[in-house]
């Protein structure tokens, strides 16, 4: 191997590295929310609690915005985290069932909040982690915290 063979190697292992290790730092990002499953948003409902529902393309950076502020308003309070129930839908896996349909989902990175069988609160394609964290905030206020 020459010197020039060798650099480019080395320069484009260098650059896949941290490529291939994204995905892994997303779903760590994400770690508070629970992969739906089909019933999960219904079963929880059921039980009373309070929903925000993230439908999530992995692909999409737009959701990945808005993942990373739910994030740190999730560090910021804990209170979200301990009040509210994270679901991420797969937008590539659920687009077209009814979960999506029913609801009259327009796209993925949308955030919704739910409680019982109302809408309380949607953001479509929005990053501001202001209007997030006022879509967290009337969340919780459903949830009974101050």
């Amino acid at each position: 191997m020459n010197r020039r063979d060798f650099l480019s190697l080395t320069a484009a292992v260098s650059l896949a590295t941290p490529l291939a290790l994204a995905p892994a730092k997303a779903r760590a990002a994400s770690s508070q929310m629970l992969a739906y499953v089909p019933g999960l948003i219904e079963q929880r409902l059921a039980k009373g609690e309070v929903l925000l529902v993230d439908y999530h393309a992995v692909w999409c950076t737009t959701c990945a915005a808005q993942d990373r502020a739910i994030t740190a308003l999730q560090a910021e309070n804990p209170a979200y985290a301990q009040k509210i129930t994270f679901i991420r839908v797969d937008w590539d896996t659920y687009w077209n069932d009814p979960v999506t349909t029913s609801r009259n989902i327009p796209r993925r990175s949308t955030l919704l909040v739910l409680k019982g069988d109302q809408e309380l609160g949607r953001i479509v394609a929005g990053t501001s982690k202001a209007k997030i964290k006022a879509l967290l905030d009337t969340a919780l206020a459903a949830a009974g915290v101050a």
